[in-house]
């Protein structure tokens, strides 16, 4: 069974160690399982059978934009059959519609974008005007939920999906990490895609299973929040999931096809 791992994050070898570190900081010093380097997590892939990964980071400042984009794409350039990147934006970006212009011509798939560390509410105007400039063009990969904070709320979600049409959104984390249940009463029916990253590592497989299938198993992608947790655990415990084949395939595999184009 082929898969593909839509939440998968990498650094710079130069800064790796102080990237895991603040990660690991922002979360109450969970323990990262990984190095966050490119070379790791193609090693991890390899392990745990993922065939092709999403591959992204995140700009906490606008200046940071160029810099990571170009680093991620000259990553999947080395390793196009392995990586599909995923560009950042930051709400500050100026021009934003001439930033999504770029990564559509420079080949990105998608947009990463974490609210709670980029230090925005998903319905904010300069928010809204940065997913404005995205919509229609590029699927949106959403950091969601976070018990200590509202930026990425299910709410807040959506009265942004009311004010920008056309946006193909994924809610990280089945709709909301540490909030999942409360998330999902809210999103579901809503037009978004979800993905399994940082969720079923917490959630019993009934609960897990019922919130999967409550977003629909054709709208269910498969992460690993790569360096967060290790590649193989994560599909080990999504294979241990009373799941039918089919939908597992749904969610390994194609799904990802229909979000993102056949091509990929």
């Amino acid at each position: 069974m082929k898969i593909f791992d839509i939440h998968a994050h990498i650094y710079p070898d130069a800064i790796a160690d102080r990237a895991v570190y603040a990660i690991s900081h922002a979360y109450d010093d969970i323990e990262v399982r990984n190095d966050g380097r490119l070379t790791t997590l193609l090693k991890r892939m390899d392990e745990a059978g993922v065939t092709r990964c999403a591959a992204h980071s995140v700009a906490t400042t606008p200046h940071q934009v160029d810099s990571i984009n170009h680093f991620v794409l000259d990553a999947a350039h080395a390793h196009p059959e392995r990586l599909a990147p995923f560009g950042t934006l930051h709400p500050d970006t100026p021009w934003p519609d001439r930033a999504v212009d770029q990564m559509v011509t420079d080949g990105f798939r998608g947009v990463k974008l974490h609210p709670e560390f980029q230090g925005f509410k998903v319905d904010e105007p300069r928010a809204l005007d940065m997913f404005s400039a995205i919509a229609g063009r590029l699927p949106v990969l959403l950091h969601c939920g976070d018990y200590r904070c509202d930026n990425s709320a299910p709410e807040r979600i959506k009265r942004m999906l009311r004010e920008v049409k056309g946006l193909k959104l994924i809610c990280a984390h089945l709709g909301g990490w540490t909030t999942w249940e409360a998330a999902a009463a809210e999103l579901i029916g809503q037009d978004v895609w979800v993905d399994t990253s940082s969720a079923i590592y917490a959630l019993d497989a009934p609960t897990s299973v019922n919130i999967i299938r409550g977003y629909g198993t054709d709208r269910v992608l498969f992460g690993t929040d790569y360096p967060m947790w290790t590649p193989r655990e994560e599909v080990e415990r999504f294979l241990r999931l009373p799941l039918s084949d089919d939908e597992k395939e749904r969610i390994l595999w194609r799904n990802h096809l229909a979000l993102l184009g056949d091509n990929i």
